[in-house]
């Protein structure tokens, strides 16, 4: 799933080398977060939000199909 949200946000942004993902897990949640650069997080999240949500849509229904539960944060990189 790591390498999903990589492929996707790395074909989003102007600088894939700043996209990095991380994941935790509690128990079947599963918590990713993706950083990218300050200047392509409006492209990764969209107008609206509609790029993001259609992000966590799908990391939600892959995870599903395992029986867990996921979760997908945006977060700037510090």
């Amino acid at each position: 799933m790591k390498k999903l949200i990589e492929y996707i946000a790395r074909s989003l942004v102007n600088d894939p080398t700043q996209v990095e993902v991380t994941y935790r897990t509690h128990g079947d949640q599963v918590n990713y977060q993706l950083k990218v650069a300050q200047e392509d997080m409006g492209r990764v999240i969209g107008k609206n939000g509609r790029v993001a949500n259609a992000m966590r849509t799908l990391v939600e229904v892959a995870v599903a199909q395992k029986g867990k539960q996921a979760k997908l944060d945006i977060v700037e990189p510090r």
